[in-house]
């Protein structure tokens, strides 16, 4: 037996939190590994059983947490990594290809596969109704692993050129300034009267959607449990929901 064909890490997505919107592909993976290797909260959410080894680590430590599921995998165990949401987006799924390419030349053999989660953001679209049927940017306002200088830049490229947007991570205790100075930036380059929903623990229980002008959002409407989902100058309210049409003026 190959070192390839002895184990694997497959990196999955949970979803948002309900867990009904775990697909059954992941389902199956779970099933069937040996080792599931996450952030604590996600890892609480696989439930135990004989033969599966749970390793559950704090945040912050990507890096070094996707480094033992590969060594796992080259022992021949069958790793899944798992994020909230898709792995691929603001998640786990880079950090694994980051140590890959640090890590040992043999691993490059090993059998990674990443499936696909339905996101936080594309959940809280739903739920909304369509805000982002066109164009659309998705921004992490965390400057945890890039400079706040480069998130203003981007929100106000991505604001000036009609993208709606998706925030993840808007607001925290250790830097709750800097919302509202994204929201400053926004109301420059998209307008006041342009549409921002806050989604806060979508398809959990306590889910709140609220939906309101940019002049009228405040930073306190949002934190990191809340998706934050700014429209274009086209997006609309049609009764209770809110979309954005499929096509676009010239600019």
């Amino acid at each position: 037996m190959t070192q390839t064909d002895a184990g694997w890490v497959k990196i999955v997505g949970l979803g948002p939190g309900n867990e009904t919107m775990v697909t059954a592909q992941v389902q199956e993976v779970l099933a069937e590994a040996t080792d599931v290797v996450g952030y604590i909260p996600y890892v609480k959410r696989i439930p135990e059983r004989p033969g599966l080894t749970l390793h559950a680590t704090d945040n912050r430590i990507e890096i070094e947490r996707a480094t033992h599921a590969l060594e796992m995998a080259a022992s021949g165990k069958r790793v899944a990594v798992v994020s909230s949401g898709d792995p691929g987006v603001f998640a786990m799924a880079s950090a694994v290809f980051e140590a890959l390419e640090a890590g040992k030349p043999e691993w490059l053999n090993l059998n990674i596969q990443v499936l696909p989660g339905i996101t936080a953001m594309l959940a809280a679209s739903a739920r909304i109704g369509a805000p982002m049927g066109h164009d659309f940017a998705a921004i992490n306002l965390s400057d945890n692993l890039k400079p706040w200088s480069l998130i203003e830049k981007r929100l106000r490229l991505a604001g000036e050129a009609g993208f709606a947007m998706g925030f993840y991570n808007p607001r925290s205790k250790s830097r709750p300034h800097q919302f509202g100075r994204a929201l400053e930036i926004l109301r420059e380059a998209c307008g006041g009267e342009t549409l921002i929903s806050f989604a806060r623990d979508v398809s959990k229980p306590g889910e709140t959607i609220t939906t309101v002008t940019l002049d009228e959002a405040t930073p306190e409407m949002a934190d990191m449990r809340t998706v934050v989902i700014v429209g274009n100058a086209d997006t609309r309210r049609v009764g209770r929901h809110v979309y954005t049409p499929r096509f676009a003026k010239e600019g």
